[in-house]
């Protein structure tokens, strides 16, 4: 597990909450403006709560904002080849939403798979950058 994404609505207070209240360390922070979204990485044993501000309503967390509320927007696994990965998936008849990775917090590879094919779940796939 790489992490949990939560869409959130204000990252300031959410962050407060994450850290203040729960004992979660802020580990980074930075706006992805590839995603539309500023993001916070909070520490959990080896793993991350990732924190979800839209940038703009017109984005996928934005939408989701919208439509859901706050709350568990996708689980995150890791991978070390993520073409590989998206490979398997593929020939595994699973439904993609990136067919190719893109870039994600801190540099990652990243690619979504679609909840249709999950159980309902958005699925991100994330192969770290060197040295993280």
């Amino acid at each position: 597990m790489d992490h949990i994404g939560v869409a959130v609505e204000d990252l300031d207070e959410s962050i407060a909450l994450y850290s203040e209240r729960l004992g979660m360390p802020l580990e980074h922070r930075e706006t992805v403006e590839e995603q539309g979204v500023e993001a916070a990485l909070l520490g959990v044993g080896e793993s991350h709560v990732e924190l979800l501000r839209p940038l703009v309503p017109d984005t996928a967390v934005g939408k989701f904002l919208a439509s859901s509320g706050p709350g568990l927007h996708h689980v995150a696994y890791g991978t070390d080849d993520i073409e590989s990965a998206l490979d398997a998936l593929r020939g595994a008849g699973m439904r993609l939403i990136d067919e190719q990775p893109r870039i994600g917090i801190r540099g990652a590879r990243v690619a979504f798979l679609h909840p249709k094919s999950t159980g309902g779940v958005l699925t991100e796939l994330v192969e770290a950058p060197e040295g993280h």
